[in-house]
């Protein structure tokens, strides 16, 4: 979401008459588009502003964690700006080649419907990330994100299936749906959408499943990627749309966060180890290619040992492909930050290092089901390319392949990469 939200930020200053320059030294502003999901992160976006400060340009934030912590990125920055009021930026930055550097007040606006409309300076020729909605209603206990960015708000469909086909109309092969939430999104529907798609049956709302059936009508050969679900909200009907869609992936992103009951109570997560095991055995009976990923928490203000070797009985009776693992760290304006942060930093560092080497057996084995395989690879990098399941493949070729989508044949695994031979 970030990289979408930095597309939508150029975008607007390359029409401001801003120009991007490509050595930081030479800026007159440096903009800072910041995560607010850890603490690292808030650090390091804290450091670069101070480093723009001491070299006299101008330091901007925003992003989730300069809303979230306004106040104290003041301190640092000269503009803290929400990326919901990218359109009024040019008008607030002053002009350092013309002497201004003075800071001006300016009060955080509410969510404007035409955020969304900002059409995006894509980074990339062939691969897009499109948001299609922002926000979230769930408040887990450790997640800023409903006060940062606030409550759920879905675009309307037809400004997400003009999108992506202005997209395909320019070449791009591949296309990643954004959302905080992605399985909750309800758009709003037209009598021009429904009058356009006879055979779709519409409710109140265009639900997720329904979105992804009519991306799929569209007549371009292209793969759809989405970001990110929540276990809750992921159905049976949503599952079989996307195994009745031939241009959707098979690969699922689905946080687990833990595999311990009571913490998952105390994350306000709204399952158990129970539910979520037979929701993936559900993904796994339907779609039996499916790559499988995960974010984890480990050191949850409580979790004792025991309780921690629930999320590796999880990680074994999953199996998952890849796991995006993360060190509990308090995060002020959360629920989870009244709770005493108890377990030591070397504890959390052991419990990452035990689910990194179950999974790294667990993505192995996952991977030696392509030796021999023939698959198609979207190439992204000189000689590094991206399965349907979203796997990496690295191989070997003289030709400028970036962007295409061609065939592999896997001659080798590993445990976080496959290696090929490109086919003719």
């Amino acid at each position: 979401m970030n990289i979408s939200d930095s597309e939508r930020i150029e975008s607007v200053l390359l029409n401001a008459k801003f120009k991007k320059v490509y050595c930081e030294n030479l800026a007159d502003f440096v903009i800072v588009n910041s995560c607010s999901v850890r603490q690292a992160a808030e650090n390091r976006a804290i450091s670069t502003l101070k480093l723009a400060r001491k070299n006299k340009q101008v330091a901007i934030i925003t992003g989730c964690s300069a809303v979230k912590e306004k106040k104290r990125f003041e301190n640092f920055a000269d503009f803290v700006l929400d990326i919901k009021d990218l359109k009024k930026w040019p008008s607030i930055l002053p002009c350092p080649w013309q002497g201004s550097r003075k800071k001006r007040t300016f009060a955080m606006g509410k969510v404007e419907t035409n955020y969304f409309k900002i059409n995006p300076n894509y980074s990339s020729k062939f691969h897009a990330y499109v948001p299609i909605m922002t926000g979230c209603n769930n408040f887990c206990s450790y997640c800023v994100v409903p006060y940062s960015r606030g409550r759920e708000v879905s675009r309307p469909v037809n400004e997400i299936l003009d999108e992506v086909k202005f997209l395909l109309k320019h070449g791009y092969n591949a296309i990643t749906l954004l959302g905080q939430n992605v399985n909750s999104y309800k758009g709003t529907i037209s009598n021009i959408l429904i009058s356009e798609y006879p055979k779709i049956k519409f409710g109140k709302y265009c639900d997720f499943a329904t979105l992804l059936k009519l991306l799929n009508l569209i007549e371009n050969d292209y793969w759809i990627w989405f970001v990110t679900s929540h276990p809750k909200d992921m159905s049976l009907k949503l599952i079989k749309t996307i195994k009745s869609c031939k241009k959707v992936c098979h690969y699922i992103h689905l946080p687990a966060q833990a595999g311990n009951d009571l913490i998952l109570e105390k994350m306000n997560r709204k399952y158990t180890h129970a539910k979520y095991l037979k929701l993936v055995k559900l993904i796994k009976k339907n779609l039996s290619d499916v790559c499988l990923s995960t974010d984890i928490i480990v050191g949850f203000p409580g979790e004792t040992k025991k309780q921690f070797l629930d999320t590796c009985k999880l990680f074994k009776e999953v199996k998952y492909d890849m796991a995006f693992l993360a060190k509990y760290s308090p995060r002020p304006g959360t629920i989870s930050f009244k709770m005493k942060d108890n377990v030591l930093m070397t504890e959390k560092k052991r419990r990452e290092n035990y689910l990194n080497d179950i999974l790294r057996k667990t993505a192995l084995n996952n991977n030696k089901k392509y030796l021999g395989k023939t698959v198609d690879i979207l190439v992204e990098k000189k000689n590094l390319g991206r399965t349907k399941t979203f796997k990496l493949v690295k191989f070997e070729s003289d030709k400028d392949l970036i962007g295409q989508i061609v065939k592999a044949k896997i001659t080798k695994s590993l445990a976080w990469i496959l290696e090929g031979e490109i086919k003719n």
